[in-house]
């Protein structure tokens, strides 16, 4: 059983898209094992992005992520990262599968309606920045 990290990420909170985009995961076998909608203040995206921050859409992403609430949930499951990230689509949503959550959600590279962790290890990483332990069920 893994867990991933899940961001709706302020675009799709704008367009009322949760509820759609949380039963796509439940719908697939990942059991949301927490979550909650918060607004990121600008130094937490800095510290969540900092792996970023030497690339040029640094300041963008920070500014992008701080600009409405997000909602954030550990998604729980077998292969829960890659499945996450299958769910997901390509990082632009003009290269996702149809059907993906970016190809059906998404608006544009930038805005592109979800963030998913890449790996068990930054999985752990990222879950640990959002939520206690106790948090999660």
């Amino acid at each position: 059983m893994e867990r991933t990290l899940s961001i709706i990420k302020p675009d799709a909170v704008k367009k009322q898209v949760i509820g759609k985009i949380l039963d796509r995961f439940e719908s697939n076998g990942l059991k949301i094992a927490a979550m909650k909608k918060l607004q990121l203040s600008k130094e937490e995206a800095q510290k969540f992005y900092e792996v970023h921050k030497d690339r040029p859409f640094y300041a963008d992403l920070v500014d992008f992520m701080i600009s409405g609430p997000v909602v954030v949930s550990v998604l729980e499951g077998d292969n829960a990262v890659l499945k996450n990230r299958e769910l997901m689509g390509a990082t632009n949503p003009k290269e996702a599968k149809p059907g993906t959550i970016r190809a059906d959600f998404a608006q544009s590279i930038d805005a592109n309606a979800v963030h998913g962790s890449d790996s068990l290890e930054n999985a752990k990483i990222e879950i640990d920045f959002f939520f206690k332990d106790s948090e999660l069920s």
